[in-house]
């Protein structure tokens, strides 16, 4: 249906940022709903934010909210996570998500991207 495809993932020192993207190609209509969530070792994959299609309304994770910022770019067909104050804690693999819906407070998408590491590390 939607293939995701992340990047931007790398190594980051603690304090430091990252920024990354995720573009969506074939049937695109259907991402209403664009997100993030991570996973790191040993970890259950977590829910770090959602955007709808007008970009108007965004949800964010406690533990990242006021920290990351999650944008889309329609035209591009393509969300943005930027990631501020990291710490070592924000370490884990990173998929962008698409589609699905969002309700009672817990997004869930339709698809998935392969993921991209991400490591906070002095």
């Amino acid at each position: 249906q939607v293939r995701l495809v992340e990047s931007g993932g790398g190594l980051a020192q603690p304090g430091g940022s990252l920024r990354l993207s995720c573009a969506a190609s074939g049937r695109t209509f259907t991402t209403y709903l664009m997100g993030w969530f991570r996973q790191a070792p040993g970890r259950e994959r977590e829910f770090v934010a959602v955007i709808t299609w007008s970009a108007l309304t965004t949800y964010y994770a406690d533990s990242v909210k006021g920290r990351f910022t999650i944008s889309r770019d329609n035209a591009k067909n393509t969300v943005y996570l930027e990631m501020n104050s990291l710490s070592p804690e924000d370490t884990a693999v990173y998929y962008c998500a698409g589609g699905g819906y969002y309700t009672g407070s817990t997004y869930s998408p339709g698809d998935w991207g392969q993921g991209t590491q991400v490591t906070v590390s002095s």
